[in-house]
């Protein structure tokens, strides 16, 4: 059996691409030990995949659409479960002996490698529906068996929340009462919905999180990110924006504004891509000073007295500059 063991994530599209080197990214920052994985649609772009490589030990693309295999032939059947199928493909890396998968919506606070001492299939409660496990973080152990299983039971089953979710849970049916060592703490997939919702035990318990997961419609990228400022923009502006803890996006920001971007940037060359930065606008020009009015010397100084002073016409600098330097001469 293979020794190595390894963090699995997968982007389907550029801008999950992007949540993906964030947290490969997130897991080199915390010294993790193990091999990290990102499993990639075919439409995810050339400079995308570039930029993954130079964070990730292995990029595989998977296309269920094209393949020849099984997951193929149940797809004909369940169209609607295409993305459910392409998360599937992680059962396939057998050159592992044990992994953690992680949604490209998450982002690892301190070092978990903890994990790989869990079996499968061991996850953290939803926060939806606690007796079922939240699909964004999980240990796994890769097996052709369990992945033509799991296919076989898609395409007689379906999923019952049309996601991979909904398959996992009822394919894995005993998670809720089986064995209590597979239930992760909700620390190691803190939901930033749950955050809102229970308040107090964030409180008490918030400072120990070990990964947070962007639930939601609204991801960190959808946001815009002023690095003059260290601000993130449009936070109010976006629907399910209260939903997102500002210190973990944040946090997500300031990852992807140090590592991933400079490997963007060195990816696309002179090739636009959209950067998510709010663009610096330059300060203002100041207008030309008015040309100076012919008052006389007695006016002029009844309105410098009267505190009614043209700063830009008679009184510009630019003037008082030049009636001094004629002076001077």
């Amino acid at each position: 059996m293979a020794a190595y063991q390894a963090f699995v994530t997968l982007a389907t599209n550029d801008s999950y691409a992007k949540g993906a080197m964030v947290l490969g990214q997130s897991l080199r920052n915390h010294n993790t030990t193990k091999k990290l994985v990102a499993l990639i649609g075919p439409n995810v772009a050339e400079a995308c995949r570039e930029a993954l490589a130079s964070i990730f030990d292995e990029v595989r693309v998977v296309d269920v659409m094209d393949s020849g295999d099984s997951a193929h032939l149940a797809l004909m059947k369940r169209p609607d479960l295409g993305v459910t199928f392409t998360k599937l493909h992680c059962w396939t890396l057998t050159q592992y002996s044990k992994c953690v998968f992680m949604d490209a919506d998450t982002l690892v606070l301190s070092n978990i490698d903890e994990l790989f001492e869990r079996e499968e299939l061991s996850a953290a409660p939803d926060p939806g529906w606690p007796d079922c496990f939240n699909s964004g973080v999980f240990v796994f152990r890769p097996s052709k068996e369990t992945h033509e299983r799991l296919l076989t039971f898609c395409d007689e089953n379906g999923s019952f929340d049309g996601g991979d979710q909904g398959v996992l849970n009822s394919y894995f049916n005993t998670w809720a009462t089986a064995d209590i060592s597979k239930h992760l703490p909700f620390l190691y997939n803190l939901s930033s919905v749950s955050i809102y919702s229970y308040k107090p035990a964030f409180k008490q318990y918030g400072h120990e999180a070990k990964v947070v997961h962007f639930l939601g419609k609204t991801k960190p990228w959808n946001y815009s990110y002023d690095p003059q400022k260290g601000e993130v923009r449009d936070h109010a502006a976006l629907p399910d924006s209260c939903h997102l803890h500002p210190d973990y996006l944040l946090t997500w920001w300031q990852v992807y504004a140090k590592f991933v971007l400079p490997l963007l940037q060195q990816a696309y060359g002179d090739k636009p891509f959209t950067s998510g930065f709010v663009e610096a606008t330059p300060p203002p020009t100041p207008p030309p000073p008015r040309p100076a009015q012919n008052l006389s010397s007695e006016e002029r100084k009844q309105r410098w007295e009267a505190g009614q002073i043209d700063y830009l016409g008679d009184d510009a600098f630019a003037n008082i500059k030049r009636k001094l330097d004629s002076f001077l001469k």
